[in-house]
């Protein structure tokens, strides 16, 4: 395996690290300095805008994220109408990258996602069951190239994908916006915990997948 294999399977894992990096110090430097971000913004509306928009241009702009300013919208306005307003701009956004994949294809898509990516996540559109597969990638990767990849090569309808969306979204906004209210060690071991978790089903479905790879090729020998 050379050296840009070995980068490309590593490189998912330290985005996250990344992300989680940015969610801590950012709820360390906003629960710090609490009193000065409500005088500063407060519970306007117009925070409450800027911060949906945010969210919305990290669906159709990958790979920039919102999620390491969940917590400014947690400490602002509570944990509830942060996990509203990602709810309400992650699924606003996706539908947009949704409608220009289907309306312009590869030649708007080149402008905000590698061909790489598209790619590697056209293999992961389920035949069958398309609803609730969405939901479920969903739930796994709120923010990322899914809504390019499947206004591009699926026929699902615009309305179906919205809802499928907005119900996959939801438990990861929560969580997260609920993430973003507590004290930061809290934080930093939930977060381990679910690193924790996440790594050993990668390498647990990684294990299963050459075992079958494996299976396959004996039966065929």
């Amino acid at each position: 395996m050379n050296f840009n294999e070995n980068r490309k399977k590593v490189k998912p894992f330290l985005d996250v690290l990344i992300i989680v990096a940015l969610f801590v110090s950012f709820s360390y430097i906003i629960q710090t300095h609490a009193d000065y971000f409500q005088r500063t913004i407060g519970a306007s509306y117009f925070g409450m805008l800027l911060y949906v928009l945010l969210a919305v241009a990290s669906e159709v702009v990958v790979p920039v994220s919102s999620v390491p300013m969940m917590p400014l919208a947690s400490n602002l306005w509570g944990w509830f109408v942060a996990g509203i307003l990602s709810i309400i701009g992650w699924t606003l956004g996706a539908s947009i990258a949704f409608i220009l994949a289907r309306l312009y294809g590869i030649a708007i898509i080149n402008r905000f996602v590698s061909m790489d990516k598209i790619s590697k996540y056209e293999k992961k559109i389920p035949e069958e069951n398309l609803f609730w597969g969405i939901v479920f990638i969903r739930i796994l990767l709120p923010v990322d190239v899914v809504s390019y990849v499947l206004g591009l090569f699926s026929k699902i309808d615009l309305r179906v994908f919205v809802l499928a969306t907005a119900i996959g979204v939801t438990p990861f906004a929560f969580i997260f916006a609920y993430l973003g209210k507590i004290s930061v060690l809290y934080q930093v071991i939930t977060l381990i915990i679910v690193l924790i978790i996440l790594t050993i089903g990668y390498f647990v479905r990684k294990k299963l997948k050459d075992k079958g790879k494996t299976n396959k090729s004996n039966g065929k020998n």
